[in-house]
């Protein structure tokens, strides 16, 4: 049906994964043809928390908090108080539809001084969708919706080091049980992993004080997904998240910080095809989770330069006065033939005793011949709630 096949479009929209929607508007771009990577579910990457989606997305090595279990579970280790959580929404390309939106609660509590544990739930509704049969006659309503439900350990090994696993329940409902063109069909649902490492240490450059850390994260790790009794099976977005942090105090009332995280799914990369459906370039993408780990790092068929090219880059920085007021900018880039996404981020935060309220707004810099792009003015709002301030009132 075209209703369902629009739904599992628009799902594929709604992620870190998004491509270009003009992309047969050219054939050829940057010297290279589009060739961009889809899973399903790939709600599973979408930036749930508005301190790193005010920073371009960046947060595998930032500071510690309750949102850190979507970026690096290992620094909750390293979290200061010994409770909290989090509370974000986020409204999905509103450029397209009116009623997208994501919804994330995440939360942690210190064992003791060397262990955490954290939980998250993530909840993608796709909004209403009035389901009809060939002739256009209406058979049905529903609200197609995806969730994932998580929880991590996280150890210090050291006094600068920790490692971390998470694990997570993924359910991904598009239809309803409608059938799409004749083949009936079934809600998808994988089990996931993620294995994450931390380390900070403090350092001294030019006579100053500077707090540096550096994080990784292998998120998703699990079963692919089907939508229907056959065997027909889709990779979940395996990803590797790579990064890096520094932050100074000035003074008392002055304190700044930079980041910087690269990404790449671990995921095959689809091959080029001949018209009898042969593979000329590339490797066959229908192999299992593993060997797709590992085949993602040289299977692209454009060799090491679209292998570069499908890694994502993000830069952002935090201003906080008097540990009150922040004011946060960042910037993303993906190559165009991955799909193009580029933008620039702002954001602000303001801390009042138990809780924060912080704020981040996306603007487009990706170049398309219409000028529009999905995710532009996307924003997101997060409340943090700080347990350690609440016991000291």
């Amino acid at each position: 049906m075209k209703k369902i096949i629009g739904i599992i479009c628009v799902s594929l929209l709604a992620s870190n994964l998004f491509a270009q929607s003009d992309i047969d508007l050219q054939d050829d771009i940057a010297g290279s043809n589009l060739n961009t990577i889809t899973t399903a579910v790939p709600f599973l990457l979408i930036s749930p928390d508005s301190k790193a989606g005010a920073m371009g997305d960046v947060g595998v090595a930032t500071n510690p908090d309750a949102n850190s279990i979507h970026w690096n579970p290992a620094k909750l280790a390293f979290v200061d108080d010994d409770m909290g959580f989090a509370v974000s929404y986020v409204p999905w390309l509103r450029a397209l539809v009116p009623d997208i939106n994501l919804s994330y609660l995440a939360g942690y509590r210190k064992i003791n001084k060397n262990e955490a544990i954290g939980l998250e739930l993530r909840y993608f509704s796709l909004g209403d969708i009035t389901f009809t049969d060939v002739s256009g006659n209406t058979i049905g309503q529903y609200k197609p919706s995806e969730f994932a439900l998580g929880t991590s350990y996280s150890r210090k090994l050291s006094d600068n080091f920790s490692l971390a696993i998470s694990g997570r329940y993924i359910y991904s409902n598009l239809t309803g049980g409608q059938a799409a063109g004749g083949i009936p069909t079934v809600a998808g649902q994988s089990i996931a992993a993620d294995l994450a490492g931390y380390y900070t240490n403090p350092i001294r450059l030019g006579g100053k004080d500077f707090d540096l850390a550096i994080g990784g994260n292998i998120s998703n790790i699990g079963s692919k997904i089907s939508y229907t009794e056959t065997s027909v099976k889709d990779f979940i977005p395996i990803n590797l998240r790579l990064g890096t942090a520094i932050g100074t105090e000035f003074d008392d009332y002055n304190k700044m910080s930079f980041a910087f995280d690269i990404n790449k799914l671990l995921v095959p990369t689809p091959p080029v095809y001949n018209n009898e459906g042969e593979i000329t370039l590339g490797q066959d993408p229908n192999v299992s989770v593993v060997s797709g780990i590992f085949q993602s790092f040289g299977d692209a068929p454009g060799g090491f330069g679209e292998e570069m090219r499908e890694i994502n880059y993000s830069i952002g920085t935090e201003y906080w006065y008097a540990n009150q007021f922040a004011i946060r900018a960042g910037y993303f880039f993906e190559h165009d033939t991955k799909g193009g996404r580029k933008f620039f981020t702002f954001g602000s935060g303001v801390k009042y005793n138990v809780f924060a309220l912080d704020f981040s707004y996306l603007i487009n810099a990706s170049r398309s011949i219409n000028g529009n792009n999905p995710l532009a003015n996307t924003m997101r709002f997060t409340l943090v709630f700080d347990f350690g301030a609440m016991k000291e009132s």
